[in-house]
């Protein structure tokens, strides 16, 4: 399915990460492993390792490499470390999550009870979940960011014009029922119905990647580029003071060199911000295009403003008349439920907005992904 596409290159890539530490793993080796981890729990990180560790390693001298590479490639440990068996990962909550990997296989005499001695870890989900992207630190996020390559993002959907054949269908098919009747010679062979068929709404993705936003910017192209995977009918722009479109930069296999590439080819990132330009900008593309009717368009910024504001809500008016809803993503909003525009951005684009979400940490991102897909 296309929901498992980002999980199965996860995998496929690590084992490319063993090739290049010369362990010789063929095509085969990598497909029992994908195999092997959806039969386990995948969010599960001893799943992943014992797995990985059963399938793909048939040698004693390759555990110890396997155990080095798995702890960068899953746990951005280095190989290096005062204690390289021992990996801990402490939650918002205050609680200590640790996995012990090996570093090779017990010696004779040893206890079957030290070789496999692993500790209790949190599903990958829980990791951070409540930690604000702005005060992680460059080892956090990258992790982070492997952690929300693995968010299933279900597009949103919404009735077409068109209707198909249903038993739980609400119109009644009167064609199909009578063409049963005729061919049992005018007796009725049922009753048929129908009911309208659902297509994915078209979803565009508008990133601010000003200075204000550096904390944040990355992670939230980390989670369109998710979306992009999920679904087909995906649109990303990126602006600081002008808009670029990005979604052919975010067509790469690799989550990193999608997002570099997309870096790349934004010429304003980390530069200033114009709101207002960049939406006008799009609405005379979508105009073109029809890129943003009856799309939802996801609005990613902190709505701090260097541009006119008569732009701004000139556009905004247009963009809601456009779209089929307008959600905006503000870092600042927190988890203050009872959030109020606070910055000239958000309180001239507030009354064209249908909902606002924060996107300042992974849970939000979760909750975000979780809401998206009813919008339909």
């Amino acid at each position: 399915m296309r929901d498992d596409a980002s999980f199965i290159d996860l995998l496929v890539d690590f084992g490319q990460e063993l090739r290049q530490a010369d362990v010789v793993i063929g095509s085969g080796e990598i497909t029992t492993y994908c195999t092997a981890v959806a039969a386990l729990n995948p969010s599960d990180i001893l799943d992943l390792y014992w797995a990985g560790r059963s399938t793909l390693i048939t040698r004693r001298d390759q555990i110890a490499i396997y155990n080095d590479v798995f702890r960068q490639f899953f746990l951005d440990v280095p190989a290096a470390s005062e204690d390289p068996r021992i990996t801990a990962i402490k939650t918002a909550s205050g609680t200590m999550s640790v996995l012990q990997v090996p570093l090779s296989e017990p010696q004779d005499g040893e206890s079957e009870e030290q070789e496999a001695k692993l500790g209790l870890m949190s599903s990958t989900s829980e990791v951070w979940r409540n930690k604000s992207f702005a005060v992680c630190t460059p080892e956090e996020l990258s992790s982070l960011r492997r952690i929300m390559a693995q968010v299933r993002l279900t597009p949103p959907r919404r009735q077409s014009r068109r209707s198909l054949s249903s038993r739980k269908g609400s119109r009644f098919n009167v064609r199909q029922t009578v063409r049963g009747s005729m061919r049992m010679h005018g007796e009725p062979a049922g009753l048929f119905w129908l009911e309208r068929k659902r297509k994915i709404r078209p979803l565009v993705f508008i990133l601010d990647v000003s200075g204000s936003m550096s904390d944040y910017s990355r992670n939230l192209l980390q989670f369109a580029y998710c979306a992009k995977r999920a679904a087909d009918h995906v649109e990303v722009f990126c602006f600081g003071t002008r808009l670029t479109r990005i979604t052919r930069s975010l067509d790469r296999r690799r989550p990193d060199d999608a997002i570099n590439l997309a870096a790349k080819t934004v010429f304003d990132w980390d530069g200033g911000t114009r709101i207002g330009d960049a939406i006008t900008a799009f609405v005379k593309e979508s105009r073109r295009s029809r890129l943003g009717r009856g799309a939802i368009v996801v609005i990613c910024s902190d709505g701090l403003d260097q541009g006119e504001p008569q732009v701004l809500d000139k556009s905004m008016q247009t963009l809601s008349r456009l779209a089929h809803k307008v959600v905006w993503v503000n870092p600042h909003k927190g988890d203050n439920e009872d959030y109020k525009p606070n910055t000239i951005g958000m309180m001239i684009a507030d009354p064209y907005i249908d909902r606002i979400f924060s996107g300042h940490n992974y849970k939000s991102i979760e909750e975000f992904a979780r809401e998206l897909s009813r919008m339909g």
